[in-house]
């Protein structure tokens, strides 16, 4: 009885061969995606000594904060309601809570660099090897494509809801019109999401059903 070829050992063609390698012109894809993950991580702790020296009374790191967070000062007016000026800039609890909202949204972007990074190469260019590796992540020992896809939309809601907090507490400064185009598209998001959930959880129902 002739024996079927094994497929593991089996070469492939030369065409499908370069095909298959060109997977590989993705990892410039995500080496770039990590020197973004550096610039995150600068910005973080550049935002983060200048909360600190402000804390300690620099007037030049707390005006950088007030200008990276996009903070409008109160106005000042006279007898007559006219706007004079603005108060003076000062380390406040919205200015504090303004800022530790933006360096949580760069911990959240840096994490969907991470998940795409690691997912991404894993699903799409090379296997990684990590089983029985301590600090591997417990969502890569299943991920796929739909996996993949599901986490990035929760990741994206999140950091949309992070944007929205800010706008929020900060609505003075937004047109009513503004406030409402945010909340709109953050909606948007979070049904995109819901869909996008749904039709995976379909096609594993539509899979299961097929295996059995």
């Amino acid at each position: 009885m002739a024996q079927l070829p094994d497929p593991v050992s089996g070469k492939l063609r030369p065409l499908p061969n370069l095909i298959f390698a060109s997977r590989w012109l993705q990892l410039p894809l995500y080496l770039g995606l990590i020197l973004a993950q550096g610039v995150y991580v600068f910005h973080f702790l550049q935002e983060l000594l200048h909360l600190i020296e402000a804390v300690f009374g620099s007037k030049a790191a707390l005006d950088a904060l007030i200008s990276s967070i996009g903070y409008q000062l109160p106005s000042i007016k006279d007898a007559a309601g006219n706007i004079i000026g603005t108060e003076a800039p000062k380390l406040n609890e919205t200015v504090i809570m303004l800022v530790v909202l933006a360096l949580i949204d760069v911990v959240m972007i840096s994490n969907l660099l991470i998940m795409v990074i690691v997912g991404g190469y894993e699903t799409f260019v090379s296997r990684m090897d990590l089983d029985g590796h301590p600090d591997q992540p417990e969502w890569l020992s299943h991920v796929n494509a739909s996996v993949l896809k599901v986490k990035l939309a929760t990741a994206i809601i999140g950091i949309s809801s992070i944007h929205l907090l800010k706008t929020f507490i900060s609505a003075g400064n937004y047109t009513e019109k503004v406030l409402m185009y945010q909340t709109i598209i953050h909606l948007t998001f979070l049904v995109s999401a819901l869909a996008i959930a749904w039709t995976d959880r379909i096609l594993s129902s539509s899979q299961a059903a097929a295996r059995h």
